[in-house]
């Protein structure tokens, strides 16, 4: 049993032997039905009495006897018009609170509850579940048939308003197949959409409970049981921190063998669920029109697809003997293009007798599968379809190697094979931008293509990417584009954020790189559609900008051979009297009588100010240190500009006191992999470019630079990179720094530092 209940007055506890022996027991269908049992005696016990006319009633987790170990209850105390209900109902609800159980109740008569169930798709909903706890069976024996008989009759017309409430749901949670951490009731294919498919079943819309689905109910309920006694508390969101121990706790081998079987439950939930939406859509459009049964409209789509009630199916003409080796993938593209569903006998017949492709693909094939990957919005409730039938897998035999997997970086949304079809849809915004369009779907869509291999993913990636690219039947050039751009995708962001872009060896070493304009052009848009389908932390308007302007000094290159010069002070700072300040929107410039540590100490007055530093400049002019920032407020408010310049003005001048501030509120770094440095020598002009990678923490750059300045070493520019919760920062030192006991007295200092 998961709960005793040795007194009326004691509530169900979960046992608090943590040990994963123990935990296991209350896992699973039947941990969770004793743990309704327990609930439901405990309840009875504290009914008063027996009331004629008044019944306590569960719904939700507790009416379908599948609670987790810390859910809500979900009651309903229906009665008759009785006297005083008010004070049965606080005789019930305030042991449950006071035994600090979470609780959504009502107290409804049954024409009460009838008429909010005629109105809120989703109180109707929680009532098919409705099951009787305590007092007058037969009240509440009415409420269930009654609730039932009515759902029955408008369900059709609830219909939209269900549509409408699940979309907005979607919207606000994601997907759970691709999401790397999903809520498990909440999202797309998660528990919520289990309780409209039951309800939709009970409709008699659709045959929506097969037993795939139950299956995956099943599984989910344990995995969400194993998250509730992992994290000792009610919690829907399956956190990468949690997911060893729920995997342990569900005797799974790791982490991301559990992530990839809640994918494919979630999957398995989302397709019964769209199917279901599909048929309630036939059925109303049907009724509306008054259309007789046997009588469905079809119109013509494309080659060999017509349209049939909404949904895509194949021409008569498309069902022969040898059926067209390219049809699976034709029926997709114009699935995609034209926004509309393909039939499930569609697919179902597509997966059972499409032949396979023949190598190199026809050209036929090779353009819809262009179609496909270029149609925007249609791109992916199209490919999901397809993947669900195995069509994916017959196109690309890769795809079950990258099917679910997870993307252990903290700025990944999504699982690999959604970030690669996001990429490709992503592609779509900058195909008007680039020579060959063609060529950016299809690398946005293969550019991750080595990820779960050993090795660099770009490196791995880049000749498996060739080899479809020669198969799906490109040319040996085009395919050899295919192979560079996978291999330089990283090119472009990694060098606008961590290299000094006014520095010509840049601008000369990203040139000679990629080579031509158009593979430029290439890379510059694929960088910003995998940015995009990477997540909100991969992309922001200052990386956006940096990329942009390397992309232009370098085309400028290509096109004329000229190279950048040399960067000119801000005006303003090169007259006046000292220390001068000049904020404009996300720079800060500071000018100071000449000495060393300026860059430090006005990094440390950003710190204290809320300010991220991007990139920065120092330089030195007649006698005046000049120190140039790009920077972002951490929290989006931008810094009181009066309070900013004052403390920029103290530092220049010298004073020490907002350094000291700073080293008193100094956090500390966040737990991970020890910081390194790494030092590249021939990447900048007159420097040596010092790379440190560490976790980040408050105060960093200060401190970094405050070692830098100890150790002797001038810095004339640095690049800030933050990826998550870790920096990527370049520090370009002054000098040549050939002395081995030189770098290492300053790696030493700089590790001290972080």
């Amino acid at each position: 049993m998961s709960y005793v209940v040795s007194e009326p007055s004691a509530a169900p506890r979960v046992p608090k032997d943590g040990s994963p022996a123990a935990l296991r027991s209350h896992i699973g269908a039947a941990a969770r039905s004793d743990r309704a049992a327990a609930l439901d005696a405990w309840l009875a016990a504290m009914f008063p009495g027996h009331l004629p006319g008044v019944s306590l009633v569960a719904v939700g987790g507790l009416g379908r006897r599948d609670c987790a170990p810390y859910s809500d209850l979900d009651l309903v105390l229906l009665h008759n018009g009785t006297a005083g209900i008010d004070r049965i109902a606080s005789a019930l609800w305030y042991p449950i609170w006071d035994a600090r159980l979470g609780l959504d109740h009502s107290v409804r008569t049954l024409p009460e509850a009838l008429s909010v169930a005629v109105d809120d798709v989703k109180v109707a909903l929680g009532l098919l579940d409705a099951r009787h706890v305590a007092g007058d069976a037969a009240l509440s024996a009415e409420l269930i048939a009654a609730t039932g008989d009515q759902w029955r009759r408008t369900a059709v017309r609830m219909l939209p308003q269900l549509r409408e409430i699940t979309e907005s749901r979607w919207a606000t949670h994601g997907e759970l197949a691709f999401l790397l951490e999903g809520d498990l009731k909440e999202a797309a294919g998660g528990l919520r959409d289990l309780t409209i498919l039951r309800g939709l079943g009970r409709a008699g819309i659709a045959d929506t409970m097969r037993p795939a689905v139950r299956a995956a109910n099943l599984r989910l309920l344990d995995t969400r049981d194993a998250l509730h006694l992992a994290v000792g508390r009610r919690v829907d969101r399956l956190v990468a921190q949690e997911r060893g121990t729920v995997a342990t706790l569900l005797d799974l081998d790791d982490g991301d063998t559990l992530l990839r079987r809640v994918a494919g439950d979630a999957r398995t939930i989302a397709h019964a669920l769209d199917d279901a939406f599909r048929a309630a859509d036939r059925l109303r459009n049907g009724r509306r029109r008054g259309t007789p049964p046997g009588t469905p409209k079809r119109r013509p789509v494309a080659r060999d697809v017509v349209e049939q009630d909404g949904e895509l199916v194949l021409a008569r003409t498309a069902i022969g003997p040898v059926p067209d080796p390219t049809l699976s993938l034709r029926v997709a593209a114009a699935a995609a293009t034209v926004r509309l569903p393909i039939a499930r006998a569609t697919c179902e017949w597509l997966a059972a007798f499409c032949p396979p492709l023949p190598t190199p693909w026809p050209d036929a094939a090779r353009a819809a599968l262009v179609s496909l990957l270029g149609s925007g919005q249609g791109l992916l409730p199209t490919w999901e379809t397809c993947d669900r039938y195995g069509l994916i897998d017959a196109w690309l035999p890769e795809w079950a190697r990258m099917r679910s997997l997870p993307q252990h970086h903290p700025v990944h949304r999504f699982t690999l094979d959604r970030h690669l079809v996001q990429a490709a849809y992503e592609a779509t915004a900058y195909t008007r931008e680039v020579d060959r369009p063609d060529l950016l779907l299809i690398a946005a869509f293969l550019h991750d293509v080595g990820k779960g291999l050993p090795g660099d993913h770009s490196t791995v990636g880049a000749p498996i990417a060739r080899e479809i690219a020669t198969r799906i039947g490109l040319s040996p050039t085009d395919a050899a584009t295919i192979d560079k751009l996978v291999r330089l995708h990283l090119l472009l962001p990694d060098m606008a954020t961590r290299r000094d872009l006014s520095d010509p060896i840049t601008i000369s070493t990203v040139a000679e790189t990629v080579g031509d304009i158009t593979t430029l052009d290439l890379l510059h848009a694929l960088a910003r559609a995998d940015s995009h389908a990477t997540g909100p932390a991969a992309w922001s308007d200052w990386k956006g900008r940096l990329i942009a302007e390397l992309v232009h000094r370098v085309h400028t290159a290509l096109d004329t051979g000229a190279l950048p010069a040399a960067p000119e002070p801000d005006p303003l700072l090169l007259e006046g009297d000292l220390p001068a300040v000049h904020l404009d929107g996300d720079r800060v410039s500071v000018a100071a009588a000449d000495r060393r540590g300026l860059l430090g100490s006005v990094a440390a007055v950003l710190a204290l100010h809320r300010l991220d530093v991007l990139a920065a400049d120092a330089s030195t002019v007649d006698g005046r240190a000049i120190v140039e920032f790009l920077t972002q407020p951490r929290y989006g408010s931008p810094a009181e500009p009066v309070a900013l310049t004052a403390d920029l003005r103290r530092v220049a001048a010298g004073d020490v006191s907002v350094t000291q501030r700073l080293r008193a509120r100094a956090g500390n770094s966040r737990e991970g992999a020890a910081p390194r440095v790494v030092w590249l020598r021939s990447v900048a002009t007159d420097a040596v470019v010092l790379e440190l990678r560490a976790p980040d923490s408050s105060g960093l750059l200060y401190r970094v630079s405050a070692a830098l300045d100890e150790a002797g070493a001038e810095v004339r520019a640095a690049r800030i990179s933050t990826l998550g919760g870790d920096v990527v920062d370049a520090f370009y030192l002054v000098g040549a720094w050939a002395d081995e006991a030189d770098r290492d007295r300053v790696e030493a200092l700089v590790l001290a530092a972080v």
